[in-house]
C-alpha cells in the first residue's frame, strides 16, 4: 500500500501533522469550544425555508460577491462598517489562508504569540508562509510593550493576534493591539473569534479599524452563534484588503446555501446570541468551582477555561473520558481546557473531576 512518503510531497510539508482534536461520541463533549446549546426551534425552522428556498436556484452559480451577506454582517457589527469593509468565507479559518495567500507566502513570514491557535502555524506552512513564535508574558498576557518588542525584533510580514487567546482565553486590551500595529509594517490580524464572550464593557478591535488601512479583525459565527456546522466566518477591514482577497479566493467559494443560511440566522441575532449570557454565567462557574477543586483557572474572556494544577493532563483526560466527558489536553505541562456547556454538561464535568480529586 501507498503510504504518505512515498508521494513527492513537497519537502517542507514532510513529517507534519494536520490539524485534529478527538472526535468522539460521547454524553459530554466540551473540548473543541463548541456552541453546545442548540439552535431556537423558531430560528431554525426560518433558516430550514431560507435554504429550502435557495435550493431552488442551485442550478446556477451563488452570488460571487455573496452581497446580502456582507450587508447583513455590516449590520450585526455596527460602527459604521458597510458591506465594503466585509468579507467572507468557509469559517474564519479559510479568511485566515486567504489572507496569507495575499499577504504571505514564501520569502514571507507570520508571527504569532505562543501559546495561541495551533492553526495560524499550519496555515502558515500550507502557504509556504514562515512561522514565528514569538514569546507571551506570565501567565500567558500580552503587554503592549512585549507585542511591539517581540514585533520589531522579528520584523514579520504579518502579525496575528489572538483575542481572546486560544487556548488560553486570555483577553487583549486594546492597548497591545494598538502598539502591535504601531510597530508592524505590514498586515495585522485580530482574530475576535471568541469576541461575543468577552465583558459587554470590553470594546472591540472593530473601534481601532478607522485610519488602520493595515488593520483586520476577522470573526465566526461557529460560537455565539452556535453555527460549527454550517462554516461560516467573516473579516472587517479596509475596502482595499477585501479588493486582495478576491485575487486569491476561489471562484464562487460560499455556496448559496451557505449564504441563505447565514444571512437566516444574522436576522436573529439578538435571539442567537442570548444564548450567550447562559454560557458566560457556566463559564464563571467553571472558574470558581475550578479554584474551589485546586485547579487554578487563567483569565478568560472565551467560552472556555484552561486550568492548571494538573499533575498529569494525559492520564486525567482519560480518566475524564472513562467516565463519558471529552474535554481537550492542548499540550501545555500541567494544564487542560475545557469548554463551558449546558449547565447539566458543566455539572457533569466538574462533578466527574471532583471525583477523580477524591481519589488521588
Amino acid at each position: 500500500m501507498t503510504s504518505l512518503s512515498d508521494l513527492p510531497l513537497r519537502d517542507d510539508l514532510r513529517g507534519k501533522s494536520p490539524y485534529g482534536a478527538p472526535q468522539k461520541v460521547v454524553p459530554v463533549a466540551l473540548n473543541v469550544n463548541e456552541n453546545t446549546h442548540p439552535i431556537p426551534e423558531d430560528v431554525a425552522g426560518d433558516i430550514v425555508a431560507a435554504v429550502a428556498k435557495a435550493i431552488q436556484g442551485v442550478n446556477r452559480y451563488p452570488d460571487r460577491e455573496f452581497v446580502e451577506l456582507r450587508e447583513s454582517l455590516a449590520g450585526y457589527l455596527g460602527h459604521g462598517l458597510t458591506a465594503a469593509n466585509i468579507w467572507a468565507a468557509n469559517g474564519s479559518n479559510e479568511v485566515i489562508q486567504q489572507i496569507l495567500q495575499a499577504f504571505g507566502g514564501p520569502g514571507r513570514s507570520l508571527l504569532g504569540f505562543a501559546p495561541t491557535y495551533s492553526m495560524y502555524s499550519i496555515l502558515a506552512s500550507g502557504t509556504g508562509t514562515a512561522w514565528i513564535p514569538a514569546a507571551r508574558d506570565a501567565d500567558f498576557e500580552l503587554s503592549p510593550e512585549t507585542a511591539a518588542a517581540e514585533i520589531r525584533r522579528a520584523d514579520p510580514d504579518i502579525v496575528v493576534l489572538c483575542s481572546p487567546n486560544n487556548p488560553t482565553g486570555t483577553p487583549l486590551p486594546l492597548e497591545t493591539i494598538v502598539a502591535a500595529y504601531d510597530a508592524a509594517r505590514g498586515m495585522v490580524i485580530v482574530d475576535e473569534a471568541y469576541a461575543e464572550f468577552m465583558p459587554s464593557d470590553q470594546p472591540s478591535a472593530l473601534t481601532l479599524l478607522p485610519g488602520r488601512e493595515r488593520l483586520m479583525v476577522s470573526r465566526t459565527m461557529s460560537k455565539a452563534f452556535a453555527f460549527a456546522g454550517a462554516r461560516v466566518g467573516y473579516l472587517a477591514a479596509d475596502p482595499a484588503v477585501t479588493d486582495a482577497l478576491r485575487l486569491v479566493r476561489l471562484p464562487y467559494h460560499l455556496s448559496a446555501l451557505t449564504q441563505a443560511a447565514a444571512v437566516a440566522a444574522l436576522a436573529h441575532s439578538g435571539e442567537m446570541l442570548a444564548m450567550v449570557d447562559e454560557i458566560k454565567g457556566q463559564r464563571d462557574r467553571l472558574v470558581r468551582e475550578l479554584a474551589t477543586l485546586g485547579y487554578p483557572p487563567h483569565r478568560t474572556g472565551s467560552n472556555f477555561v484552561l486550568f492548571g494544577g494538573v499533575d498529569d493532563p494525559h492520564a486525567t483526560f482519560e480518566a475524564l473520558l472513562e467516565q463519558g466527558v471529552l474535554i481537550r489536553d492542548v499540550g501545555i505541562p500541567g494544564h487542560l481546557r475545557v469548554t463551558a456547556g449546558t449547565e447539566a454538561e458543566t455539572t457533569a464535568f466538574l462533578g466527574a473531576l471532583a471525583a477523580l480529586k477524591s481519589q488521588s
